[in-house]
């Protein structure tokens, strides 16, 4: 963690002004917030009661866009994890107001100081979002957990849930979570073993807010949230084999990194002296990093960006749809209020597991959300970077002069890209003579706030 006081509101200015930039929008058009009223009213006729059944959420403390909620069954020596997703679907009319609004947006955008969300709050994060608050609609998966940890759909339905508790991942206990959360998410994880899957899930680096001031920090991974991904893992992978086997779908595919990427990251390990035999594997390295020792946090970020990122795609006669991380076909559909596609998904799936079509607008979605959702993706991750440039150029602020050991991880016609050895900072420095690998010394001659940018001279 780097502490970033904050007495002159460079933080709090350069948000506002990331904000501006990049056109995140403060509210929702007024079309839009009254057929999101209307549409809260809507009554629920397709959904069958199941409101006797035990379901939980478990998120971030402050969430309140909850778009997962489940429950633990036993079949004999399988899990059958009951899965309720939001039913957001419910409440959009295709090509209404509120529909013609998401796909402008694509996906919530999350900022130190709020979030932009897709959908408005009277649906995303009340009568659509599965707080216990009250009876909700949503989509039961119902996933089918073998013991080695293989997955299947057995069914899906609309039905109407009733959460039992709103747990938060800092500070559940194992007691309060369904009999077999515990062993469900230990089953997926020899599962992802068996088929060399190198998935990772590292902290998040992110600004936080510390009282008047804000922080630099990895969020760690809790037990309970790398547990929970297991759930929403286990049922992303049903969903996709379902969709694959009618012939339908939208996936998550990711390439392997390439040479290149690898030699950088293998910089970047030294950099940080992290040792990675020369003989060893990506996958096998990564799945030994602690994401508690904060060198390993940052090295694990650059792996999971490595590959040149996961994309959408619909899927292509002939061409099975792959994601390396995750070493099998993937998709998304388990945060519809929080990511367009997932809704699209998520109607396709409840209408093959009812032995129905998949509705032409579904189709039709999967073809045309592929750059819809790349735009929003590009759009979060360049919010994300300028916030994270923000943040490094505050706590570097009144640093100039000062000397810093730095090691090569990468070069190119514009120059030479280094790590910080003591900070998770990585900047460019001018120099043709400078290879992958080099350690040198650089000095700090500019850190700006106000335009996000630090630079670096070479000592001597």
């Amino acid at each position: 963690m780097k502490s970033l006081s904050d007495p002159a509101r460079a933080l709090a200015n350069g948000l506002a002004a990331i904000r501006r930039e990049f056109q995140v929008p403060a509210s929702f058009p007024p079309e839009v917030l009254n057929a999101a009223e209307r549409a809260a009213t809507k009554p629920l006729t397709e959904h069958v009661d199941r409101t006797d059944r035990p379901f939980v959420t478990l998120d971030p403390a402050s969430s309140t866009d909850l778009d997962q909620a489940f429950a633990i069954d036993r079949s004999g020596a399988d899990l059958l994890l009951h899965y309720a997703i939001a039913d957001v679907a419910w409440f959009v009319d295709d090509g209404g107001p509120i529909d013609a609004e998401a796909w402008r947006r694509g996906e919530t955008l999350y900022l130190p100081d709020g979030k932009a969300g897709l959908y408005p709050p009277i649906l995303s994060e009340n009568v659509a979002s599965l707080l216990p608050a009250g009876p909700r609609p949503a989509v039961i998966f119902t996933v089918r957990v073998d013991p080695d940890g293989d997955v299947r759909l057995d069914g899906a339905e609309r039905a109407i849930i009733r959460s039992r508790a709103k747990l938060a991942y800092d500070n559940v206990r194992n007691e309060d979570l369904p009999h077999g959360f515990v062993e469900l998410a230990a089953r997926i994880a020899i599962a992802e073993q068996k088929r060399g899957a190198s998935r990772i899930d590292p902290p998040e680096q992110e600004v936080a807010r510390r009282g008047d001031g804000f922080a630099l920090v990895f969020r760690p991974r809790l037990d309970s949230e790398i547990r929970n991904a297991a759930l929403s893992l286990a049922a992303n992978l049903a969903v996709a084999d379902t969709l694959f086997a009618h012939q339908t779908g939208l996936y998550r595919v990711m390439p392997e990194p390439d040479e290149r990427a690898v030699r950088r990251l293998r910089f970047t390990a030294r950099a940080f002296a992290v040792v990675w035999p020369e003989t060893m594997p990506l996958d096998i390295f990564e799945q030994g990093l602690n994401s508690a020792d904060p060198k390993h946090a940052a090295l694990m970020l650059a792996i999971r960006r490595a590959g040149g990122g996961a994309a959408y795609a619909p899927l292509t006669p002939g061409i099975v749809p792959w994601h390396s991380a995750m070493a099998a076909r993937y998709a998304h559909a388990t945060a519809p209020l929080r990511r367009l596609a997932d809704r699209y998904v998520v109607r396709a799936t409840l209408a093959v597991a009812n032995g129905r079509p998949v509705a032409d607008a579904d189709t039709a979605a999967f073809e045309t959300l592929p750059p819809v959702m790349a735009r929003a993706d590009a759009l979060a991750a360049q919010i994300d970077r300028a916030v994270i440039d923000l943040a490094e150029a505050v706590m570097l602020d009144g640093k100039a002069g000062r000397s810093f050991s730095a090691v090569v991880t990468d070069a190119d016609e514009r120059g030479a890209r280094i790590q910080l050895c003591d900070f998770p900072v990585v900047a460019r420095i001018a120099g043709d003579d400078l290879a992958p690998g080099d350690t040198l010394d650089v000095t700090l001659t500019e850190a700006d706030p106000e335009r996000r940018t630090i630079r670096f001279d070479r000592n001597g």
